[in-house]
């Protein structure tokens, strides 16, 4: 495995009811397969060895021992470097259980029994099946297996545990799987024969993710399918993996009847660390295997914008993001008693968003948009304020900050264009917001963005300092998305004015205009925010190593040329920890995603780091 990765798989062959040594070649040979692409752990149905739908069946002698016969044969013959699970009937000590079978390594490792078994509507299985006992038992005709509470840990990694439950455990009130994640289980293997009715897919889907998101493991779920008996039912071969609550690769109902992705361990094991597990009340036998080393290309999609909604409901998403921002600046206003929303409007893209957002939180009469030409304001985006005002029926007030800030230049005798002369005029426009807001009653509504504040990319008692933040929780590729989103929504001149901003380069405009143009790009000096923030959500969320995110990025930006991202590297990780300071005493905001800078919630560092 590389960088905590490992290739996974929900594979469904085609059987044959009863034929127990044709099904096991059958497995062997899909096994074979998986084990080409790089698949580690492979995850076969419930009772694949012989047919879920064997029936009565099960009650004959021959079956039974020729299930043993074929598992010991396919722990001689499977790929090794693999954990393959299986499901297979075993008869022990008068009893047949309905078992999970993990082999590895030229042997049965160890078997599952299925706790939960079905007595409704078509199904019939404590008419032959034993539930799942609670305690470990050796088969010796599985050279000795473990049976019972068994979890199978990798050799060569120890974040990867795999644990196994069978179909009706996930659908219980409560599953084997809460038990076998505390335990330690990063993977939870189901073996299921699940027949297709009208809607099911849709429930079943919901339940995977639930479990993986609730477990934050991985949930890998095998479906039967082709060959099984359709006497009274059918069976899709909907396989399912997850993780972390998302579906990362489905087969769907009546497709190939293979799912393979890559699951990333380092990922779960920073949400458990996070969040935590309570403690297991059971004892296992825990049982090694070993992975090979593979070569093989990843098959997970890795999102170049992780920030950003994708799918189908993207516009539900952006909606409920605008929403959550102007309710929570709407509530802010009424319990400050505030008159005003008092708010910079510089014709970029973060003053844009905050802007729309006052749109919606406060009456037009109780907004107070204000432009603030200064040294490095062109007529582009002074002209870029004006049209979305005008769009929105807002009325924009001009200050020109000029004269006042020469004279602060003066009075502290600094005539060079430097970082004084930049900060000066971000402080000036502070203060003229926050003047305004006492003069009419208002609170000044903060501008700046997620991104900004990871990267210190603020002025200190500057642009840096607000009332509220409604952007705070907003990083820029997803303010981009969203004045993309309400520009669409608004259309008209307002899409215009929108369109046109989003066309500006991103500036602070605090350096005079070369020719009349921006002379101070955001994204020449840090790097683009796409890479920048691709690099804040894996390093702040899960706390990623430089290496991994190296190896992410170049993945799923593989257009982007090889400096243009180690510049991204360079600048996140040099401007992060400095910019500490100014995160530390940040004003409130509202906090919209699973990365939040909050000094009182949600994030802690030394100042001085």
């Amino acid at each position: 495995m590389k960088f905590d990765f490992v290739k996974v798989a929900a594979a469904t062959p085609t059987i044959k009811v009863g034929d127990v040594c044709g099904n096991a070649r059958a497995i062997k040979k899909l096994a074979e397969q998986l084990h080409t692409r790089g698949v580690e752990v492979a995850v076969f149905p419930e009772l694949c060895v012989t047919g879920y739908t064997a029936a009565d069946l099960f009650f004959t002698r021959k079956l039974l021992d020729d299930t043993v016969v074929a598992l010991n044969a396919l722990a001689e013959e499977l790929p090794r470097g693999m954990l393959t699970v299986v499901g297979a009937p075993i008869a022990f000590r008068g009893r047949l259980y309905n078992c999970a079978v993990g082999i590895g390594d030229g042997a049965v490792l160890g078997l599952v029994p299925k706790t939960e078994l079905p007595d409704y509507c078509e199904f019939y299985e404590k008419r032959y099946f034993t539930p799942a006992f609670d305690g470990v038992e050796y088969v010796d005709e599985l050279g000795g297996a473990p049976m019972g509470n068994v979890l199978f840990e990798c050799a060569n990694d120890d974040l990867l545990t795999v644990g196994c439950e069978i179909c009706e455990d996930m659908w219980a009130d409560v599953s084997p799987s809460v038990e076998l994640a505390r335990a330690g289980a990063t993977v939870i293997a189901n073996l299921s024969a699940s027949d297709e009715v009208i809607g099911k897919a849709d429930y079943r889907r919901l339940l995977v993710c639930g479990a993986s998101g609730r477990l934050h493991s991985a949930y890998i779920y095998a479906d039967a399918g082709e060959g099984e008996s359709t006497t009274d039912v059918v069976f899709s071969g909907h396989n399912i993996i997850a993780e972390n609550g998302a579906v990362l690769a489905e087969s769907m109902p009546f497709g190939n009847g293979c799912a393979v992705t890559d699951i990333d361990l380092g990922r779960l094991d920073a949400e458990r660390r996070r969040v935590g597990l309570k403690p297991a009340s059971r004892r296992y036998v825990r049982v090694n295997f070993k992975i090979g080393e593979s070569n093989a290309e990843l098959d997970r999609k890795i999102e170049k914008f992780p920030f950003v909604p994708s799918g189908d409901e993207t516009e539900k998403r952006a909606e409920l993001i605008l929403t959550m921002q102007s309710r929570a600046l709407a509530s802010r206003m009424r319990s400050a008693r505030a008159k005003t929303a008092v708010i910079g409007v510089s014709g970029g893209l973060d003053s844009a968003l905050a802007l729309l957002v006052c749109n919606r939180a406060a009456d037009k009469k109780n907004i107070l948009p204000v432009t603030m030409p200064a040294f490095g304001t062109t007529d582009k985006t002074r002209g870029n304020a004006q049209n979305l005002c005008d769009a929105l029926g807002l009325k924009l007030t001009a200050i020109d900050i000029k004269r006042t800030t020469d004279s602060h230049l003066r009075d502290i005798k600094h005539d060079t264009t430097d970082v004084t002369y930049e900060n000066a005029q971000a402080r000036v426009r502070t203060l003229t917001l926050f003047d305004l807001a006492n003069k009419t009653g208002g609170l000044v509504v903060g501008t700046g963005d997620l991104s900004e504040l990871a990267l210190g990319w603020a002025t200190y008692n500057g642009d840096h300092m607000s009332s509220y933040g409604v952007n705070a929780g907003v990083p820029k590729t997803l303010v981009k998305y969203l004045v993309e989103y309400e520009a669409e929504r608004l259309g008209g001149k307002a899409k215009d004015a929108l369109s046109d901003i989003l066309d500006t380069d991103i500036s602070p405009e605090l350096l005079p205009p070369e020719n009349g143009a921006i002379a101070q790009k955001t994204e020449d000096i840090l790097g683009k925010y796409d890479l920048l923030d691709f690099i804040m959500y894996y390093y702040v969320r899960y706390g990623f190593t430089r290496e991994k995110i190296e190896f992410l990025i170049k993945r799923a930006f593989s257009d982007v040329p090889r400096a243009e991202i180690d510049k991204a590297l360079d600048v996140f990780f040099k401007r992060f920890f400095a910019a500490q300071f100014k995160r530390s005493c940040l004003p409130d905001g509202v906090k919209i995603g699973s990365v939040s800078f909050s000094p009182r919630s949600d994030f802690r560092l030394p100042s001085d780091l």
